[in-house]
């Protein structure tokens, strides 16, 4: 999968005389001068492109990390950092949106927003297209080492498994967590229900000391590394892993998981909102986006670049950053929820954490 580079240079050029046509290049609508801060996931950009675009416009990237959708929305509530970009994904960038967190955008300065697949477009989290413009999709899985664990997994039910006490990983937040135990259960990502909630908590202590770590980007490592022996993470990260670990194996769970999408939108009060829309834009050219999906292995929602790229693909990798029919009818996607059910995921999961 990753030995695209070569391809990605010849299609530059190609893609560099399209724009052209299509509005594809970022020099026309950026500054010539500023800053712009962006804040994104680990491991989720080939940094190449940002020293691109900083040639082509003259802004300085200045890049940070955030490892969980939690986490940034603490940081941005309680005015801990100021970004220019952030791409949180789309039940978050519901929220954002719901308590006024977000700048609408001026897509007149995303000329590239036509690059995007309508598919990604007028979703649930951004109905009207205001606020988000689409950067890439993915799926949850789980990840696992094949000479740690003989068996083939099919579903949740391995993480909950006593034989692989002390190597199983859990994520470090509580919608993910919550909402593994949730679908191992049967009950929908999105319950509000009390007592649904309260049979999930119930399981997740049950897990509990069968758990090596609750951890978000290290998951990453500690599978790669053979540290752990199983763990839910992002496919995408999955098609990485395995150059460094060819041990390792991915299957989307026989009772569903979550669907992602994450986008890219602008906080309130950015210093630097032109600057942030010509990154945008920059961020939906064809070359760019191909560049990504190369380096973080995730479905870009450029159409152009997806179907530029599907062709290089193995069976395996296509699968994952293509699923099918029948994979994409067992995911389900996050939705933004009340702020009562809100409060009933933070509780059970500070009592889980904290043991009390």
């Amino acid at each position: 999968m990753k030995n695209m580079k070569k391809i990605i240079a010849l299609l530059l050029a190609v893609c560099c005389v399209g724009a052209v046509m299509a509005g594809c290049g970022s020099g026309s609508s950026a500054g010539t001068n500023g800053e712009v801060t962006v804040c994104n996931w680990g491991e989720y950009i080939d940094e190449d492109v940002l020293d691109q675009f900083e040639e082509e416009t003259g802004i300085k990237v200045n890049y940070t990390y955030f490892n969980s959708n939690e986490t940034l929305y603490s940081t941005l509530n309680t005015g801990g950092a100021s970004y220019d970009v952030i791409i949180p994904s789309d039940y978050m960038i519901s929220r954002l949106i719901d308590e006024g967190m977000l700048e609408q955008l001026d897509f007149a300065n995303i000329p590239n927003y036509a690059l995007i697949d309508d598919q990604y477009k007028g979703l649930e989290y951004d109905p009207d297209e205001l606020y988000s413009v689409p950067y890439m999709g993915g799926t949850v899985g789980i990840i696992y080492n094949t000479t740690m664990i003989e068996d083939e997994i099919t579903g949740w039910s391995a993480l909950f498994d006593p034989r692989y006490e002390g190597d199983i990983l859990m994520f470090d937040n509580p919608r993910d967590a919550l909402g593994i135990a949730l679908l191992y259960l049967g009950y929908s990502l999105n319950t509000e229900s009390e007592a649904e909630l309260n049979e999930a908590y119930a399981l997740l202590e049950q897990q509990k000391p069968l758990v090596q770590a609750y951890v978000m980007d290290q998951i990453f490592d500690k599978l790669e590394s053979g540290e752990a022996a199983i763990g839910p993470y992002y496919a995408g990260d999955y098609l990485t892993m395995i150059e460094n670990n060819p041990d390792l194996a991915f299957v989307v769970p026989e009772e569903g998981t979550n669907q992602f999408v994450d986008a890219m939108c602008i906080p309130k009060g950015s210093e630097n909102k032109a600057n942030a829309e010509a990154f945008i834009n920059f961020m939906c050219e064809t070359d760019v986006c191909l560049a990504n999906m190369d380096m973080i292995g995730y479905t870009s929602a450029n159409a152009e670049a997806c179907e530029i790229y599907a062709q290089e693909l193995d069976e395996e990798a296509a699968a994952i950053m293509f699923p099918s029919e029948e994979v994409i009818n067992r995911c389900e996607v996050f939705k933004n929820l009340s702020p009562e059910a809100l409060a009933m995921y933070d509780a059970l999961w500070t009592k889980l954490k904290s043991g009390a």
